[in-house]
């Protein structure tokens, strides 16, 4: 019999998306999309390997903060990737939701950075988020960003 032990998470620190080119992803996330760059670091090693199974890996590190979220970037190295990513609707994929007040703006302004919508933004029919605008975008490395935007009469309280 299994033994139950008592826990609470406390509180969600963080997101990480793997990237290709680190330059890059910080070119995004800070031009593109306004990110404050906290830090940069590097990994590797015993740590790394436990952690995150990437054992003899190195990996180049940033942390990002926007909109009171923190982003960890990290671009792997001496590890094999797959050739294709993952689409959003394959098991076990994770995206980030952002709330933005004007998304046909900002949809405009990330393809620049290589980032692309999936079709078009759709309003939410019902429901207590009714009116609110939805999209996926994917960028190059194929990580997922949705992006919301409230009704007016909900993002001008």
């Amino acid at each position: 019999m299994t033994e139950h032990t008592t826990f609470q998470v406390q509180r969600a620190d963080h997101v990480g998306f793997a990237v290709a080119s680190l330059n890059e992803a910080l070119r995004f996330w800070v031009d593109g999309l306004g990110a404050r760059l906290v830090r940069t670091g590097e990994m590797g090693g015993e740590f790394l390997g436990q952690v995150t199974g990437a054992h003899g890996a190195q990996v180049h590190m940033a942390i990002v903060s926007l909109a009171d979220q923190t982003i960890e970037l990290l671009e792997y190295q001496g590890v094999d990737r797959p050739s294709a990513p993952a689409k959003p609707f394959d098991p076990g994929f994770a995206h980030l939701a952002l709330v933005v007040d004007d998304i046909d703006a900002l949809l405009a302004r990330i393809v620049a950075y290589g980032w692309k919508a999936q079709g078009t933004p759709q309003p939410i029919a019902g429901g207590a988020r009714a009116g609110t605008r939805v999209i996926y975008v994917v960028g190059p490395d194929g990580a997922t960003i949705e992006f919301m935007q409230p009704p007016t009469a909900v993002r001008d309280r």
